[in-house]
């Protein structure tokens, strides 16, 4: 029996990460009979603490902002000034100082609007902000994580559409591992892994969603979630969000709504994620191209299998194992290939 992709279990490997993935394409035939969710429109909420003009937790009130509005998260996980932990008694028990930053991002004020129902011009701005915080936090900090959690389902209380922007004095673990496997990598071949990557995607096209003249969207081969996406720029080979010329960050901005819009209309629902910005490291000692090795990219990990009510779940085997999926990637990148990204299914008539 010849090797299907389609039709016959593989695990797949991730050089990003030195990680695998177990690819189980038989089991979309299994019949669903687990846990289902109300489609996600996302509820009213009446005491909003983003909105413009609002009165936060801590008593801070809101600029009547009309467009991005950035200020520090008033629960933050990481502080600035907090005691440094004492050198380890032994090194089964070892830690470290942990010094930071937090920070939210409004991207609009409208509440009920999300990314997919902005402007090119809106979306520019909230790049633009992006830009504005990694340039200034960069300066001091090791890494800036910025991120979005969108939906209910990704533990996302305030549906208003906003971002938060974490800075650290040190380099976590998921950027730490990408680091040293891109650098590995370009050891050994000369050239940025992403770059190598990309280059051989654009020629095969089964896991391309969406391409425009400065970007492209595409299932990662080694794609974890259903719907998995990862963004790249086609051209030059920017380290970060800092090195982005006014040309790709416009462009940016078109397939962010493109690829959002195709999310949401893949199962008529506003379509969760959580998503970030994965670049070099930053700080005081970085100078603009030390890293060759990396090149930015930004990945979309919504948890959506099925349909709007059907989720996947990474319990057991995931857990205590490693990753699986069910539905291969070039089939997820089919799936989004088909929906259309320039109407928006809220706005057909």
């Amino acid at each position: 029996m010849a090797f299907n992709p389609t039709e016959h279990q593989h695990i797949r490997h991730n050089p990003l990460k030195d990680e695998w993935v177990l690819v189980s394409p038989h089991r979309c035939l299994r019949p669903w009979s687990g846990q289902t969710e109300a489609a996600e429109e996302e509820p009213q909420i009446f005491e909003n603490p983003l909105k413009a003009g609002a009165t936060r937790a801590n008593g801070q009130r809101n600029p009547n902002y009309t467009s991005t509005y950035v200020f520090p998260n008033d629960f933050p996980a990481l502080l600035e000034r907090v005691p440094e932990p004492p050198p380890p008694e032994h090194p089964l028990f070892q830690s470290a100082p942990a010094k930071g930053t937090c920070r939210v991002m409004c991207f609009h004020p409208d509440s009920g609007t999300t990314i997919p129902l902005m402007t090119i011009a809106e979306i520019k701005a909230v790049i633009d902000e992006w830009i504005n915080q990694m340039k200034e936090l960069g300066r001091k900090y090791t890494w800036v994580q910025i991120f979005e959690n969108k939906g209910a389902v990704m533990g996302c209380s305030n549906p208003h559409p906003h971002c938060q922007i974490w800075a650290s004095s040190f380099l976590p673990n998921e950027p730490r591992i990408k680091d040293r496997c891109q650098k590995e990598y370009f050891t050994k071949f000369k050239k940025p892994m992403l770059v190598d990557y990309l280059e051989q995607e654009l020629q095969k096209k089964d896991r391309i969603v969406l391409k425009n003249a400065e970007w492209v969207a595409l299932v990662p081969y080694w794609a974890v979630w259903p719907f998995e996406t990862m963004l790249l720029p086609i051209n030059g080979r920017p380290q970060r969000l800092t090195d982005l010329t006014e040309s790709q960050a416009t462009s940016l901005a078109e397939i962010m709504k493109g690829l959002n819009t195709k999310y949401d209309n893949l199962f008529k629902c506003s379509f969760p994620y959580s998503m970030g910005w994965h670049g070099a490291p930053t700080g005081p000692s970085k100078s603009p191209q030390d890293s060759p090795h990396w090149l930015l990219h930004a990945l979309y990990l919504p948890p959506l299998l099925r349909s709007a009510t059907v989720k996947k779940f990474m319990v057991g085997y995931e857990m205590l194992g490693q990753s699986q999926r069910d539905l291969t990637p070039e089939q997820a990148a089919a799936r989004l290939r088909e929906c259309d990204h320039e109407i928006h299914y809220k706005n057909k008539k």
